[in-house]
C-alpha cells in the first residue's frame, strides 16, 4: 500500500503499518551519543539515539542519531524531523551541514480515532 507524504511524494506502507518515506515521525529516545572527536557540524550539539514508534506506540527496529534542540532526555516520546534540508534549517546551518535529523518537539500526548474510524 502507498500513500503521499507532506510534501506529495509517496511513501509505502511497511509491515507494522509505518509510511515510509516521510519526513517527520514520534520516536522515543533511548540513549545520548558523546562523541569527543566530532565533525564541526557537531560541536556543542547534544544528541540523541531516537527509536522510531508505530502509531500504537510500538518501537520499530529503526533509529536515528538526531540532534537535539528542545533539551529532551532518554525517555521522552518526540517528535523527528529526518529531512536534511529542513533539519540543517531548524539548526541554522543551511545550506551547508552534516545534520540529518533533528528532534523538533516533545510529544505530551497522542489522540488518534479509532481504528474503524480511520481511513
Amino acid at each position: 500500500m502507498s500513500s503521499l507524504n507532506s510534501e506529495g511524494t509517496e511513501g509505502t506502507e511497511g509491515t507494522e503499518g509505518f509510511v515510509h518515506g516521510l519526513t517527520m515521525y514520534i520516536g522515543r529516545v533511548f540513549g545520548t551519543v558523546v562523541a569527543t572527536i566530532k565533525h564541526q557540524t557537531f560541536a556543542n550539539r547534544k544528541l540523541l539515539l531516537v527509536e522510531r514508534l508505530s502509531l500504537e506506540g510500538k518501537p520499530d527496529k529503526k533509529y536515528d542519531v538526531a540532534v537535539d534542540v528542545v533539551q529532551a532526555g532518554v525517555g521522552d516520546r518526540v517528535l523527528v524531523l529526518d529531512e536534511g534540508n529542513s533539519a540543517r534549517q531548524i539548526v541554522g546551518l543551511e545550506p551547508d551541514g552534516a545534520i540529518r535529523a533533528v528532534v523538533v518537539g516533545i510529544v505530551d500526548e497522542i489522540g488518534l480515532l479509532d481504528v474503524d474510524k480511520r481511513g
